[in-house]
């Protein structure tokens, strides 16, 4: 933490005059561009996904492409924790700001999503109408490399070149768990894209084998891994809530995955709409976490278990309300599980961060959205099963996504169930002596 920053507050009140003064904010802000211009790119791929299947004739490998694009994500995020920590900002804000305000900094990164909620589906609805789905993902690949470009600069700083590990050396590449971690990812996805009763329950099974081993690789390698310890004991608030990341990760990215597509397919919803249902979202989560981000931090574990449940609302009316193809509800189901996440993520990360042992704060904090990447993964993995399984294995037709509205949703229920009860046990342990914010 520079020095600038360790007086910046007396309390959970940001004093942003001094926070801009120091040069924090300023890259700050930088990284927040970075978080708007990935937003941005998944909110336009969601909104542009049925023109893209309609002219590909590739409904099948919707759940593969998505758990691959996740796995590059990971991939990406574990190399920048190691080469430039700044660049990733859950990693930035540990190290640059005090603990007592990392809430109201992780709602303007919420926010940041938001805004993108609104130019996400427009430019990917206006590329469709106008020109070709195409030509989003090459206004993207654009923007993309000159954000890598500036980063060298502006991002070149005494705390972004600050070794993590002791011994004067960044940790080493973590390529014996994410190799393991991948193969587990690619498994399960194979699993889905072909149905066939034996085939693919052996590789479901040795793809869910494969994910246990990958955590245990992880946490057999001290010196490169990824997510402290102990990762998911619920003995621990940390494994309590980085328990509640995976589930509910896992369980919330089938509907940014399919609800375009289903919409449009089974009640011709226009893709606009569809990409602003998905921005709903979006937008609850960023204006939530805003409005609760200077919430009481004693109240911290009583709004994780509020957010949990209104998530677990969500997910659970999204099995009603696409099938019926009713708007109003599907948009407060959206509003639901998007304004869950905005209530509890800021704390939640806190939690977890806060739970760690000493030295692990700063893996703690990269691991939250590494967990996110993870649980998408293997979320669009098992969605594509679940879909194909259903009825698209067959094409994409009304009929067959009648049958995939009808079980997609439902079949994700039992892991929002179990979000939930993680979120309760970390309500329990409140009365356990409470860690020092910072």
């Amino acid at each position: 933490m520079t020095a600038a920053s360790g007086n910046k507050v007396a309390s959970n009140r940001v004093d942003w005059r001094a926070l801009w003064a120091s040069g924090d904010l300023a890259r700050f802000c930088f990284v927040s561009l970075g978080i708007l211009l990935h937003a941005t790119n998944e909110t336009m791929v969601a909104t542009v996904m049925p023109a893209m299947v309609g002219e590909l004739a590739g409904v099948q490998l919707v759940g593969w492409s998505l758990a691959i694009y996740e796995l590059g994500a990971i991939v990406a995020g574990a190399a920048a924790g190691r080469l430039v920590a700044g660049i990733a900002g859950f990693v930035s804000v540990e190290r640059l700001f005090p603990r007592n305000i990392w809430p109201q900094l992780f709602g303007i990164m919420s926010a940041i999503w938001g805004v993108a909620a609104f130019s996400g589906p427009m430019l990917g609805a206006l590329m469709t109408e106008f020109l070709s789905w195409r030509w989003a993902f090459g206004v993207f690949t654009f923007g993309g490399a000159a954000m890598a470009l500036a980063s060298f600069v502006v991002l070149d700083t005494p705390e972004a070149r600050k070794p993590q590990a002791s011994g004067g050396k960044a940790p080493p590449f973590p390529y014996p768990a994410l190799a393991v971690l991948a193969l587990s990812v690619v498994l399960i996805a194979a699993a889905g894209v072909d149905i066939a009763l034996l085939r693919s329950s052996l590789l479901l099974f040795l793809g869910v084998t494969g994910l246990a081993l990958f955590f245990r690789v992880d946490a057999l390698r001290p010196q490169s891994r990824l997510f402290p310890s102990p990762l998911f004991s619920w003995r621990s608030p940390l494994g309590s809530s980085m328990t509640m990341v995976a589930a509910f990760s896992m369980a919330t990215c089938t509907f940014t995955i399919y609800g375009p597509l289903l919409l449009t397919t089974l009640h011709g919803i226009p893709i606009l709409t569809t990409g602003y249902i998905i921005a709903a979202e979006s937008i609850a989560w960023s204006i939530l976490s805003i409005l609760i981000a200077n919430a009481p931090l004693e109240r911290e574990r009583l709004i994780i278990v509020v957010g949990a449940l209104m998530i677990a609302s969500g997910l659970a009316g999204f099995a009603y309300t696409i099938p019926a193809g009713s708007i109003p509800l599907i948009l407060l189901c959206a509003l639901l599980q998007g304004g869950g996440f905005g209530v509890c993520w800021p704390f939640l990360t806190r939690v977890i961060v806060a739970s760690a042992r000493d030295g692990e704060q700063t893996i703690a904090s990269a691991a939250v959205p590494t967990m996110q990447r993870i649980g998408y993964a293997v979320g669009a993995a098992l969605a594509g099963i679940v879909a194909n399984a259903s009825g698209f294995s067959e094409g994409l037709n009304r009929e067959a996504a009648a049958g995939v509205a009808g079980w997609l949703f439902m079949a994700f229920v039992p892991l929002g169930v179990f979000g939930c009860l993680a979120a309760l046990r970390i309500f329990s342990a409140a009365n356990r002596p409470r860690l020092a914010a910072g």
